[in-house]
């Protein structure tokens, strides 16, 4: 199992990114995928996540409005598109699998939002 998360960087506030997540090594369209963050000195925490097909998101609430979870199976990519961007979104992002119990991790992607 591989997740390659990709799009982070350096925004303004009130910015957007779209952060990728390939993945590999598994039937991706089997599973749910989920994005969670972890800033600085605090514990990591779910963003959002999506059912197999795709058809279901859940959304921490301080995301909702703000970022949108989506996939593409034909290309084993699960995306976030987050708009407006604040500091206190600065974290490590990552990208998670759970199969048979067992959460699969990438290593993250730094956003940093900040003037």
């Amino acid at each position: 199992v591989q997740l390659v998360e990709s799009g982070g960087g350096l925004v303004q506030p009130g910015g957007s990114l779209r952060l990728s997540c390939s993945a590999s090594g598994f039937t991706f369209s089997y599973y749910r995928m989920s994005w969670y963050r972890q800033a600085p000195g605090k514990e990591r925490e779910l963003v959002a996540a999506i059912s197999s097909g795709g058809s279901m998101t859940n959304y921490a609430d301080s995301m909702k409005g703000r970022f949108t979870i989506s996939r593409d199976n034909a290309k084993n990519t699960v995306y976030l598109q987050m708009n407006g961007l604040k500091p206190e979104d600065t974290a490590v992002y990552y990208c998670s699998a759970r199969m048979s119990g067992v959460d699969y991790w990438g290593k993250g992607t730094l956003v940093t939002v900040s003037s």
